[in-house]
């Protein structure tokens, strides 16, 4: 560990960059404390929305693909099945004759 050369109970110098001090009753009682500053870059929240809609929209997309997928895949075993039954119940009626 380095000590500063000021010692430890040195206070740094105040500059235009520090923070402002701390009220710890505000910080302890943060229900009572109503008004406080807001960073207006921060609290500029549209982009994130704008990405959220985005991201929700490709989400429920991409369930479209799946459900259609899905339906397709159901419809062509489907169809499979109907004709494998047929060829069976064809080569059936061949035979017996």
């Amino acid at each position: 560990m380095v000590a500063s050369p000021k010692g430890s109970d040195a206070v740094p110098e105040a500059s235009d960059h520090s923070f402002p001090p701390a009220d710890a009753g505000a910080e302890l009682n943060s229900g009572q404390h109503e008004n406080f500053a807001v960073d207006p870059i921060s609290a500029d929240v549209a982009p994130f929305k704008e990405e959220a809609k985005v991201a929700k929209k490709t989400k429920e997309q991409q369930k479209k693909d799946a459900m259609h997928t899905l339906k397709s895949a159901i419809i062509i075993s489907g169809i499979v099945a109907a004709l494998a039954g047929a060829v069976f119940a064809i080569t059936k009626k061949l035979k017996e004759k």
